[in-house]
């Protein structure tokens, strides 16, 4: 088997959003690395630190020595993510993402007619991994072990203090600040209460005089009826 100089790393450019997660992380594609070999299948060879140096290369893919579903309690690495050459161009075109996700298959965890499942990463870790190229079910070349890769953890509420002095003095200001201002708000919607209810019983104390009859005076013009009729 020869031994390619090449380690494989975590993405970093372009910069990925959930480089790590609880159950996943993202390498860069092996681009240029086993071009001598163009009728090879190239396979990610997933490992436990603890566990890398015990994997054999000569273990063929798709076996229960290599299953995925066996991780980590009886098969020291298993194998994933098998590509051809043409899946790795060289040089990569401009603008490929040229990453590798491990541990996003999600819908073969437990089928153990998929031995070869790119499943959720069991743990923590710490991981290595590295490829290897095989021309039928011999291997022809491999890569380095990465560096050991530690995934993300949750953390337990448990774990989570409440009694953190710069959370604590945080939160009494905030709680100092919001009680300030509703105070003040408060104090203002009284007085406009009570600017309202003096203003209003102020107008139901008021009283309207009722206006003065008015009275017309008949007057008769007596000069029609006291004169004698005309005589002629």
């Amino acid at each position: 088997v020869e031994h390619v100089g090449y380690k494989p790393t975590l993405n970093k450019n372009p910069p990925l959003k959930g480089l790590k997660t609880a159950s996943t992380f993202v390498l860069e594609q092996p681009r240029c690395v086993f071009d001598k070999y163009s009728n090879a299948d190239i396979w990610l060879v997933v490992a436990l630190e603890q566990t890398a140096a015990a994997f054999n290369d000569s273990v063929e893919p798709g076996t229960p020595e290599s299953a995925y579903q066996s991780f980590p309690a009886s098969v020291p690495a298993y194998m994933t993510l098998n590509a051809t050459l043409a899946n790795y161009p060289c040089p990569k075109p401009t603008g490929d993402i040229t990453v590798l996700r491990v541990g996003s298959e999600t819908s073969c965890a437990h089928d153990m007619a998929r031995y070869t499942c790119n499943g959720p990463l069991p743990g923590p870790g710490p991981y290595q991994v590295k490829f290897l190229a095989l021309e039928g079910s011999e291997p022809v070349a491999e890569t380095d072990w990465s560096d050991p890769i530690t995934l993300e953890t949750a953390k337990s509420l448990s774990s989570i203090s409440t009694t953190d002095g710069r959370h604590s003095a945080g939160m009494i200001a905030l709680t100092t600040i919001l009680s300030i201002l509703f105070a003040i708000l408060l104090a203002g919607l009284v007085a406009m209460l009570v600017f309202w209810g003096s203003d209003s019983c102020g107008g139901s104390s008021s009283t309207f005089s009722k206006p003065e009859a008015v009275t017309v005076q008949r007057y008769n013009t007596h000069h029609v009826y006291d004169q004698p009729a005309a005589r002629l």
